[in-house]
């Protein structure tokens, strides 16, 4: 719980805060828990949404209302091996996105959310999450050849 608070706010201590947040939380509402899903998956949900609210708060990047200026055409997927592509570069690439597309890019490859789920969560349309899913990709691999 504590690396996915981590990977949506980029800091430690922030982390700790929330993952305390998100335990406070679920123990004081234990009793909506209504068992739909794990335990765990429930848990997962709160630190997720506390992450967020964390990350607002900062009001570092926002992702926009405006739907239609973050459409874009999904790229056709290009696989190519490079040997110094380590998983700490790529760590250290997803740390330097802009924490609008880090979120949704986290959501999505790292904790299995669909954009579905990921735009009831951010509060933006379906479209939004696959458009910041594709720029994030984008810029990652732009990082990445740096």
């Amino acid at each position: 719980m504590f690396n996915v608070g981590y990977r949506i706010t980029r800091s430690e201590a922030d982390a700790e805060d929330v993952l305390q947040e998100a335990f406070i939380s679920a123990f004081r509402n234990l009793d909506s828990y209504r068992g739909d899903a794990t335990f765990g998956a429930w848990l997962k949900r709160i630190v997720v949404n506390k992450a967020l609210n964390a990350l607002n708060k900062k009001k570092h990047e926002s992702i926009p209302d405006d739907d239609e200026q973050w459409d874009i055409a999904v790229e056709e997927s290009t696989t190519e091996y490079r040997e110094d592509l380590t998983i700490e570069r790529v760590k250290q690439g997803i740390e330097k996105l802009p924490d609008g597309y880090r979120t949704v890019l986290s959501l999505y490859l790292l904790e299995g959310y669909d954009h579905q789920e990921i735009g009831e969560i951010l509060g933006i349309s379906e479209s939004t999450s696959k458009s910041q899913l594709n720029r994030a990709k984008g810029k990652l691999k732009e990082l990445l050849r740096a």
